[in-house]
Order: structure tokens, then sequence, then C-alpha cells
């Protein structure tokens, strides 16, 4: 799956699943830079450019195998093209070069569009992704912001968010870039089948999964975490793995209504957090592990970890899709000299290396 480049590996292009001859006729390129493409050949017109390639944050590099699989499956002559870049999950600073492309633009104009794009979603993911992986200071960050965007992203998405860091995703495509398995919890809908009944739902998930998976179920069906979690525990036994508590930024769970004038009490927080726990424990069940979700970007897991909530493991969605992290793709040289627009020139980078 991997092919080795120099001191680290890279995916194999085949492992993108491109739709070479699409991309290859420009249909998912901006039109201009089809006619850029076709007026260069009509003039049998060949200037060997260096394409350089940048963004402008602080940031963490991803897609980048996912825009060379495109320069390799899709040009007219990758053997015709020299490229050198960086590597998944780089660190990257503002105006840094991560890639270069040399050769004849006719071969590769095309493409900028397409392997730009790349770029900028996945370093998106992997920049959003390493900041909750650092919030929470060692703790499982669980991937689930499939059900927030098109299904289309979720296999190079769940990819990004692996590499930075995170412990699990929620579904098999985001899984099988690497071979593994989709994560998730007992969730409402199959307790709602259940007509509302955790615990039967729960014991008839756990009779069939258990053997298969860390049991974990929803505990908020009833807006009554500590009472259903205790519940859940002493049904499943050593069959349950964990709890997700998971309660609705618009409510204020059962446990907390004679507890509140101190604290936001809505949602998950942390004094259900710690509610939750202390009573698992008392009554003997310190192994259940608590997963919290609903809600959580970086800054909310870092208010967690500050107060020393009793969380095990974050589920963390939308917040992970969210944001901008352009790139931008300039000629700057034409036959050695000097090419670039006003206020761009080339920025050689030590630190890229040459892909075979």
């Amino acid at each position: 799956m991997a092919t080795e480049t120099g001191r680290r590996t890279r995916l194999n292009p085949s492992v993108f699943r491109l739709p070479v001859e699409r991309i290859r006729a420009g249909y998912y390129s901006d039109a201009y830079f089809n006619f850029t493409r076709q007026l260069l050949k009509e003039l049998d017109h060949h200037p060997r450019v260096t394409m350089q390639v940048f963004q402008k944050h602080e940031s963490i590099l991803g897609g980048i195998d996912e825009a060379i699989a495109v320069l390799k499956r899709c040009s007219d002559d990758w053997d015709q093209l020299e490229v050198h870049a960086l590597y998944e999950g780089d660190e990257i600073a503002p105006m840094e070069t991560v890639m270069t492309i040399e050769g004849d633009y006719s071969l590769f104009a095309h493409l900028e569009t397409v392997y730009v794009g790349c770029l900028a979603r996945r370093s998106l993911i992997m920049r959003n992704v390493r900041e909750v992986v650092e919030a929470a200071r060692g703790k499982p960050i669980l991937f689930f912001p499939a059900r927030h965007d098109h299904w289309l992203v979720q296999t190079g998405d769940g990819w990004t968010a692996h590499v930075a860091g995170a412990i699990g995703v929620s579904t098999d495509a985001q899984a099988s870039w690497w071979g593994g398995r989709g994560v998730g919890t007992v969730p409402h809908g199959l307790i709602a089948a259940f007509g509302g009944d955790t615990v039967t739902a729960s014991r008839a998930f756990a009779e069939r999964f258990a053997d298969e998976m860390n049991v974990t179920v929803l505990v908020d069906f009833e807006n009554d975490s500590v009472r259903t979690a205790l519940e859940v525990a002493g049904a499943l036994g050593d069959r349950l793995w964990g709890v997700r508590l998971d309660t609705s930024e618009r409510m204020v769970d059962k446990a907390l209504l004679d507890k509140m004038g101190e604290f936001k009490p809505t949602g998950v927080n942390p004094e259900l957090v710690t509610l939750v726990r202390d009573a698992l424990d008392e009554a003997g069940h310190e192994r259940v592990q608590i997963l919290v979700s609903g809600g959580f970007d970086a800054g909310k897991i870092r208010r967690f970890e500050q107060l020393g909530a009793p969380v095990d493991a974050y589920g963390v969605g939308s917040s992970l899709v969210r944001g901008e992290n352009d790139f931008t793709a300039d000629v700057v040289r034409l036959g050695g000299r000097h090419a670039a627009k006003a206020g761009r020139r080339f920025h050689p980078n030590p630190r890229l290396e040459l892909v075979e």
C-alpha cells in the first residue's frame, strides 16, 4: 500500500482509485486551465516551468500523497516531470513551499485545480485533528464527522485523521486506506427500535457484537445519564467497555437539576461527567470508560482537561471539517529564470525530497 521514497514512505497511487480518464480530460479542472493546456498544445509551445505550491498558515500537511498520485496518473507524461515534496503530517509554516513541479507546463497545466484541492481539504482536516489531539493530552480522539459532510470525502479524510493522531474513525470507508474498520456505539436509533429501552437494546447489541468490538453505549436517550449508565453497566457486566455521554446542548440532564447555579448545566459538561464517573465507581464499575461527544472542539476539550473532567475519550465531529486551509500554485520560473507574478517569488525549500 505504501512505497518507499527517500527517508519515509508514501501511499501508492493505486490506493486513491482516481477517475484517471476524467481527470486527464479536465472534467474536474477549472476551465481556464483546460483552455491553457489546449492552447499550448495547439501552438506546439512547451515552456519548461517551475510550479511552486504553498499555503499561508501554521499548519500540518495533508493530501500530499494524493496530489502526487494525481500528477503521476493524470499528467501527460510523468517521466518528463521532476517533483519534489514534503510528506504527510509534516508541520508547515506560512508561505513554505510544500511541493515543486518542474517540466513542460503543457503536460500538467490541467491538474492544478485537482492537486491543490487535495492539499486544501486534507490539510484542513490534518490541522484540525492535530489540534484536538494535542488538546486531549494523550486521551483518544474518535473521528466522527462523517454525518456532517459528503460521503465522497470519507476515505481521504479518515486517512488524514489517522495520520494526525485520531485513534478511531466511524466508517469503514474512513479506515480503508490502512485496512481498518469503523468503530461506534449503541446508537439512539437502535434504542428507539427497542421502545426506548437502553438496557434491552444494549444487551441485544452486546450478545451479537461483544466478541468483535469494544461495546460502548449511548446513555442519554432518557436524559438521565447517571441512572442509565448504572443500569447498562449492571446488565452487561464485563461485556461493556464504555458509556457515551451525548446530551443535547439545549437540555439539562436530570442528574444536574438540583445542582445548577454555578456552572453552565446544558449539554455534556464536566459536572455531569464527574457524576457519572462517581456513580460507576461507587457501584464497582471502575473499568467502564467514559466517552463524551456533542459539540466538542479543541477549545472545549482544553477546558475539560484543565478542569480535570474524568473523560477517557473524546468523540469529535463537525468542528473537524470547518475552517479553511487553502493552497496556491504559482509558476515562478520559466526556463530557469524568474517568471512569477508581482508579489511572488521562488522559495527554495531544502526539506523537499525528490519523488520517484
